[in-house]
């Protein structure tokens, strides 16, 4: 996946500011992104806090090495049946 090339305080910020009252086409002009994108972002940051977001980041980076580490312990599985059918 694609590394945002704002951090999660940075974003954070932007939908606070557009929170707070700035209209949400002068946030996107002033940090340089699309409303789409804005959206995007507001959709999974939305009401997080900075502490929130860093661990969300943290649970995703886990569930990632978990889903790895099973489709290899799988991959293995097959492979050992695999073998074991030929004998």
């Amino acid at each position: 996946m694609r590394k945002s090339r704002f951090s999660e305080e940075q974003i954070i910020g932007m939908i606070k500011e557009q929170e707070a009252g700035l209209p949400t086409a002068e946030v996107c002009r002033k940090h340089g992104l699309s409303p789409a994108a804005f959206y995007k972002l507001k959709a999974k940051y939305g009401g997080l806090e900075v502490s929130d977001a860093r661990r969300l980041r943290q649970l995703e980076d886990e569930n990632g090495k978990l889903k790895r580490l099973l489709a290899e312990s799988v991959l293995d599985n097959a492979i050992l049946k695999y073998l074991l059918g030929k004998v």
